[in-house]
């Protein structure tokens, strides 16, 4: 009898929910069980798995590290995808290893390289992966500077914390005026320079921006699947410029991904984004973690989840290369299920009787993978 598979996501983002049905339509038919936790009650990443946990808030990095030792026991988890305190849980692999779990996770190492940017653009241009040129920053003389030398350069400059995932934070500067403008159609990136200034004089820390030029399209994302014996066995890039998307085994994109994958220990699931510096592709961002686009390689023929997931489990999928390029696409948003929730005048009700946290929770049918767009409230933003 094939044995089930017990698969656990913490706190993850909420286009994963199509992670988790690929699991569950894996092309070996084999069960799978996921376990999901969550800080929001109405993520639908809660709603899609099998079982369910809220998660404490406040914990330090250790002390969650005790936590997930605790949930891969009692919910005997065969293997464990972290986002949420990714570096601390794989600088513990060997404790998970002891209670039968295997992370699906890069080295400590790796994840604490790409955690800040200016740190990981350093250390791959040493192996000589292009990069923008980018500025440091931490007051408003120094925003002003880099600024001004970009824009001496013919660039349009932009800004992003040196840490950070999702695109949280990033902004584009303009000198325009605020005006009506700036009030008509839908909210940009775009910030008023002399704004932007006013808010960092009057705060009372410094900021820890990365100012660089504005990157040209395409973004390409290259989706890595890498063993722990450090080879390569996915690389496929998701290109978008616009509204379209596609895919791409260009190696100017996929050679500098491979090679930042292979030299950094970037083990198991990744995704590495590049973007246009001039006719140049440049590394825009690493991360250690799967992409919320992921699913999108179904239209290539390519279940990269459960690729993952053997890989983690010591099974060999061999090299995972794509059965056809597939056309250009876009997405579109769609509605997953959220968890039950009590009304308010029950609350009080049941308060006494203490619901418990955990669920069991079953998925519903749903659209096929590409044709759904998380809304901007679920973006990874809100995690």
């Amino acid at each position: 009898m094939v044995s089930r598979v017990r698969v656990w996501l913490n706190r993850t983002y909420a286009e994963n929910v199509f992670f988790m049905d690929q699991l569950r339509h894996n092309p070996h038919a084999r069960p799978v069980d996921i376990h999901a936790t969550h800080g929001d009650a109405d993520s639908p990443v809660l709603a899609a798995a099998d079982t369910a946990d809220l998660e404490p808030e406040g914990l330090s990095p250790a002390a969650y590290v005790e936590y997930a030792l605790d949930q891969c026991v009692r919910r005997g988890i065969d293997v464990f995808v972290p986002r949420l305190h990714q570096a601390a849980i794989a600088a513990h692999r060997e404790e998970f290893a002891a209670v039968g779990t295997a992370l699906l996770a890069p080295l400590a190492e790796a994840i604490e390289v790409f955690e800040d940017k200016v740190t990981a653009y350093e250390a791959v241009r040493e192996h000589g992966v292009p990069v923008p040129p980018w500025f440091r920053v931490t007051n408003a003389d120094e925003l002003v500077a880099a600024v001004e030398e970009l824009e001496d350069g013919g660039h349009r400059a932009c800004f992003k914390p040196a840490a950070g995932a999702g695109g949280v934070g990033f902004r584009v500067v303009t000198r325009a005026p605020f005006s009506l403008a700036h009030l008509s159609g839908f909210p940009t990136p775009y910030v008023q320079l002399d704004m932007v200034v006013e808010a960092v004089r009057a705060a009372e820390e410094p900021v820890d921006w990365m100012v660089m030029p504005r990157l040209e399209q395409p973004e390409v994302s290259v989706d890595c699947l890498t063993g722990p014996d450090g080879r390569v066995r996915m690389a496929v890039g998701r290109t978008k410029n616009g509204r379209r998307r596609g895919f791409t085994l260009n190696p100017a994109w996929i050679e500098p991904a491979r090679r930042i994958a292979e030299r950094f220990g970037l083990h198991h699931l990744t995704n590495i984004q590049f973007r246009m510096y001039g006719e140049q592709p440049v590394l825009m961002d690493v991360n250690t973690r799967p992409a919320g686009g992921l699913h999108q390689l179904a239209l290539c023929g390519i279940n990269a989840p459960w690729a993952a997931v053997r890989l983690a489990l010591g099974e060999e999928p061999g090299d995972v290369v794509p059965a056809r390029l597939g056309q250009d696409y876009t997405v579109v948003s769609g509605a997953r299920p959220v968890r039950p929730v009590l009304l308010p005048h029950q609350v009080a009700e049941v308060a006494a009787e203490e619901v418990p946290v955990a669920v069991d929770a079953r998925p519903v049918s749903v659209a096929p993978p590409v044709a759904c767009k998380p809304t901007a409230a679920d973006r990874p933003l809100a995690v």
